[in-house]
């Protein structure tokens, strides 16, 4: 579609406005969204009948189009439309012709390059037919087309196309393309804006691309404020080149004024010679006085702008009494919030020791406890064993008095003593399976303990190769920088620095860059290199540059020597040839020398970068920690000294202090093989550590490996003997069952029975008070957990009591620097103004003085003043050309009347050009004021656009209960995004790429839909929107983007998927189009789509 010119934001509004009622509603369908949780099917059910604005598609027909040779007509609702079907179906010809139809070019489709592509293949033209609604009071000449526009076009083999507009009636009204674009622009319909159509290859460009620039250039071109932008650099081409016009005329006007003069010199001197000699005279006075004119004005400004500033300087008075007092009240401030922190610090301390001590309990009473429930559990095992002797005797001797006449006295005494037998190897057994249970518990808990020990040796043991390969990496840089110190600060620095030279010399650089910093600084004293380089840590390895011109340059030799992500940091700051002057705001103490001092730095760039990114003027570095907590944190801390550092690395503020995590310098030691010593000899100790851990993983394994052998044949050997019990059990019986003793023979079996009753009644006293031990120890061991939580509860609380505090004190550290910083601007700012005041009272006096030489001068040529508006400059050309026309007269006098004929053709050829450059100067000022005015709303307007997009994205995100955040950066053109599935901290927001393909879908889904939001068009078309979406996220989008059809009435959406939809409701505002499944590029298998509403 061409480029169409946007009207002006602040002077007409959009031709689409929506109505107030209109956004009260959709405002509340958001709302309820948020607040309510009822079906979807309701809301779509319970919609009435939709009136859509004029602008919507009613129909379309696709003839001999791509491989179709006939789809339609399809009939479109006014609201909700769903074209379904499979691949190849004609989903994507459907939305590629009305692409095509309204308008667009080939490349817009992502179809193909040019028009001649979708001819069907044998057929030597294309056509489609599109019946556009026109009713309502946005109708286009409603009088001419009626209720319906039809657009027919059609495309020939060549690639050319041709439009027919028709009435509803079906009358040709024009064939026109600007026609098109007048009906285009009424019903602000933009096929080539992705959020009114949304193709797939579209959609992967802008949606599902990586780059955070993409994503910015979609919301740029959904809002139209990407065509707002051409059209401000358009108009800003032309004024160019108006004003490059208006130069070319200044120099034509300059000729014509000299031949202007010329002709009027010739002209003046047609008059006669006394009157050029009296003329003269009194040119020579104005010249006198006009000379002392010029002097009184140059004089005049400096006065009024020497009386402004004296004014002024109250003003910065203020400026300075304003932030010395918000310097005092935040440092206040900042002791106050300190004091708090220490004071939960120190309950948060005293309270720990009880913890340990309650967790300890805990553990002392869990320990009887899992004693007691094993005595619990075995006195049970061997009361239910008695149990079923008790029953096996009983019954044995109640058969045996029964069959006791039937035997004879050899056999029962032969049966008896072999079931005596039988009896003492059960006993046996019995006890040796209880013996064997116990000791496969025993195996048990000592793997599980192993096991536990081995993965505590494993994680350690991970952690020490990982410091071991952290000390590799550094011995290599520290052997390395033997030959070349610059190696310490990275192995590709060296590389870095050579291309800086040849940049250099190849005059790409109008500054030589510095860096790294850590290279160009050397130290006094070398037992302060670990203080010195945790209070520059940060600058080290950074490089500063003059402008921004030579940083794009040092970024573009960094991209090309270091990997991403790896590259230093890029300080740029005006080089200055001398090193500030910090008399006034450095820290002066007469024992400890503050980092300034304590460094040997050649280049003044490198110290005013450290000055002014550090503010080393103001730390005091003092070797010892003791000494250094008195000195600062004392009554009275040294002036102008805001921290300081010990040669330990720690780091000492007024009201608190921190550790340092490093314990060598990495980058200012001297001594390079004392460190490389200490490195190996480190390294030596953590081999050493990892020998000994293998040799405990090795002893653990064995250990391991000999219990579950242990194990495995306990647990044989109780299987064997259980069997083995089992046989001997089985034997009895069938003894039992045959053998009938005599009643003596009886007497052994009842004594047996009585024994095993008194076991009984032993073991269930036993098992009770067991079972009363094991109450009692639980009881102890709930009540000391319950006691543990309660306390571990209240640490909880005082610790999330202290983070607060502690992020409000680093915001008040912060808000405390911040008012320093502007103090010292308005103190500088000052500083200047004096000095500037003193300048000009130095000028005003050497003014005055040459103004009394040049009034006596004059005097003497004329006593009394001529005021006269000509100035000096002029004057004298003057007088040069009258003395000239003087000596030249007499000798060329000319024809009076062509003097005076040229002398008005020159004149008014003069005038005619003059007032051309005034015209176009007028334009070009008025066409700034007008584009100024316009930028400012155009930045406003993209600030409001952004900040409805945020608000609606949260708002989507949320029906799901995510959390999101849009950050809008349009200095540099970028849009991230970040999404956190389910209820989180904000804090753990993701980046969209880390998202499952669902759940990115789902959240493309809501940015587009936040985007439908903020711009205006009569219909929507989104292709294959829920390709990439699981069954939940593809309900939720389906029943956003419902609901967010459901609010908007006057709007016409057109959805297109695979899906078949089936699980939608039924309802007046949706209509589903299902095609076929066509044979690609066949005639005659073209299928209409058929409603859903018919079904």
């Amino acid at each position: 579609m061409s480029k169409r010119k946007s009207s002006s934001v602040s002077d007409k509004p959009h031709k689409r406005i929506r109505p107030v009622e209109e956004e009260e509603v959709d405002d509340a369908n958001v709302d309820a969204g948020d607040q309510e949780d009822r079906p979807l099917n309701k809301q779509v059910q319970g919609a009435g009948e939709v009136v859509s604005d004029a602008g919507i598609v009613e129909s379309i027909t696709l003839k001999n189009f791509m491989c179709h040779s006939l789809l339609g007509p399809f009939t479109f609702g006014s609201n909700v439309n769903f074209v379904v079907g499979n691949n190849g179906s004609g989903k994507s010809a459907v939305l590629t012709a009305l692409i095509v139809a309204l308008g667009g070019n080939a490349q817009a489709t992502n179809r193909g390059s040019s028009l001649k592509g979708f001819v069907k293949e044998g057929e030597s033209s294309a056509d489609v037919s599109i019946t556009l609604r026109n009713k309502g009071r946005d109708a286009f000449k409603p009088e001419v087309y009626g209720s319906a526009i039809i657009v027919d076009l059609r495309i020939t083999r060549d690639g050319l196309r041709t439009y027919k507009l028709r009435s509803k009636s079906g009358q040709l009204v024009s064939n026109k393309k600007e026609e098109l674009l007048s009906i285009l622009d009424n019903f602000n319909i933009q096929v080539n804006n992705p959020v009114s159509v949304l193709t797939q290859e579209m959609s992967k460009y802008f949606l599902h691309s990586k780059g955070e620039g993409d994503k910015y250039k979609f919301f740029m071109k959904a809002t139209q404020l990407e065509q707002m932008r051409e059209d401000f650099v358009y108009i800003k081409t032309t004024k160019h080149v108006t004003e490059d016009k208006v130069g070319q005329h200044s120099e034509c006007l300059k000729d014509l004024k000299r031949k202007y003069m010329e002709k009027e010199d010739r002209y003046k001197s047609l008059t006669s010679l006394d009157e050029m000699h009296t003329k003269l005279e009194e040119l020579q006075k104005q010249m006198a006085w006009a000379l002392v004119s010029e002097l009184e004005k140059e004089t005049e400004p400096i006065k009024e702008k020497l009386q402004s500033d004296r004014r002024a300087t109250e003003k910065y008075d203020e400026k300075v009494d304003e932030w010395k007092k918000k310097v005092e009240e935040a440092e206040k401030k900042q002791k106050q919030i300190q004091e708090q922190l220490e004071g939960i610090t120190q309950q948060l301390q005293e309270l720990q020791p009880k913890c340990a001590e309650l967790k300890a309990e805990v553990q002392r009473q869990n320990t009887p406890l899992k004693t007691s429930e094993v005595t619990v559990h075995r006195c049970k095992a061997n009361l239910r064993d008695l149990e079923k002797d008790k029953v096996q005797l009983s019954t044995r001797i109640n058969d045996l008095k029964l069959s006791i006449s039937q035997t004879t006295g050899a056999e029962s005494q032969a049966r008896t003593k072999r079931m005596e037998q039988i009896q003492a190897e059960l006993e046996d057994l019995t006890h040796q399976i209880s013996t064997l249970g116990q000791q496969i518990d025993q195996y048990h808990l000592a793997c599980g303990r192993a096991k536990e020990e081995q993965g505590k040796m494993r994680r350690e043991q991970e952690m020490l190769h990982r410091s071991i390969d952290a000390n590799r990496r550094n011995l290599q840089t520290m052997e390395s920088s033997r030959s070349n110190r610059l190696r310490r600060f990275g192995e590709h620095m060296p590389a870095l620095l050579s291309a800086i030279q040849e940049a250099l010399k190849t005059g790409q650089f109008k500054q030589r860059p510095r860096g790294p910093l850590g290279y160009l600084i050397n130290l006094k004293d070398p037992e302060l290199a670990l203080a010195v380089e945790v209070c520059v840590k940060g600058q080290l390895n950074a490089f500063t540059c003059d402008n921004h011109e030579d940083e794009k340059v040092l970024q573009g030799l960094m991209g090309e020597v270091f990997p991403p992500g790896r590259r230093p940091v890029i300080i740029t700051s005006h080089f200055l040839p001398h090193v500030h002057d910090t008399r006034k705001r450095a820290v002066n103490h007469p024992d400890y020398p503050s980092v300034l001092q304590a460094l040997e730095i050649d280049d003044p760039v490198v110290a005013n970068c450290l000055i002014d990114q550090r503010g080393i003027e103001s730390i005091l570095l003092i070797k010892n920690r003791t000494e250094a907590r008195k000195v600062m944190q004392g009554k009275s801390p040294p002036q102008n000294c805001t921290q300081a550092f010990s040669k330990e690395g720690d780091q000492i503020f007024s009201n608190r202090s921190y550790t340092a995590e490093q314990t060598r310098a990495n980058y200012l030691s001297g001594d390079v093989e004392e460190e490389i010593r200490h490195l190996q000899r480190e390294m030596e100790n953590q081999k050493g550590q990892v020998t000994r851990f293998e040799l405990q993983m090795k002893r653990l394994d064995e250990e391991i490996k000999q219990n579950d052998g242990l194990l495995r044949r306990t647990t044989v050997e109780q299987k064997t003997t259980k069997e083995k019990a089992t046989k001997l059990q089985l034997e009895l019986t069938d003894l039992q069952n045959v053998e009938e003793p005599q009643s003596e023979d009886l007497r052994p079996l009842e004594e047996d029975l009585q024994e095993i009753v008194a076991k009984i009644s032993s073991k269930r006293a036993e098992l009770d008070e067991a079972q009363a031990q094991m109450a009692k120890h639980k009881a102890s061991y709930e009540k000391a957990e319950q006691k543990y939580k309660q306390h571990k509860e209240q640490i909880n609380i005082v610790a999330e009591e202290a983070d607060s505090i502690k992020e409000e004190l680093s915001k008040t550290d912060q808000e405390v620097m911040k008012c320093k910083h502007h103090k010292k601007h308005y103190d500088d700012k000052r500083s200047a103004h004096l000095q500037n005041i003193q300048t000009l009272e130095a000028s005003l006096e050497s003014k005055e003085q040459e103004l009394q030489i040049s009034v006596a001068k004059a005097t003497e040529i004329c006593p009394k003043r001529l005021e006269g508006r000509r100035n000096a400059r002029s004057l004298d050309s003057e007088i040069s050309r009258l003395k000239v026309k003087i000596t030249t007269q007499q000798e060329q006098q000319g024809d009076r009347e062509e003097v005076v004929r040229q002398y008005h053709e020159a004149l008014e050829n003069y005038k005619n050009m003059a007032q051309q450059m005034k015209n176009l100067n007028s334009f070009i000022k008025s066409l700034d004021s007008v584009m100024n005015h316009r930028l400012q709303v155009y930045a406003e307007l993209r600030r409001f656009l952004s900040a409805r997009c945020k608000y609606y994205f949260d708002s989507m995100l949320a029906q799901r209960g995510y959390t999101g955040s849009m950050t809008f950066d349009h200095k540099n053109e970028t849009l991230s995004i970040s999404v956190q599935p389910g209820q989180g901290n904000k804090a753990d927001l993701s980046d969209m790429r880390s998202l499952s393909g669902g759940e990115r879908s789902f959240s493309t889904v809501c940015f587009v839909l936040s985007l439908w939001a903020i711009t205006e068009a009569p219909f929507r078309c989104l292709d294959e929107f829920d390709v990439y979406m699981d069954m939940v996220n593809r309900r939720i989008s389906m029943d956003m983007m419902l609901k967010v059809a459901a609010g908007q009435r006057y709007r016409q959406f057109i959805f297109l998927t695979p899906q078949s939809m089936s699980s939608l409701p039924v309802s007046k505002i949706i209509r589903i189009l299902r095609l076929k499944d066509p044979d690609r590029c066949q005639n005659n298998n073209a299928q209409r789509s058929q409603d859903d509403e018919d079904q």
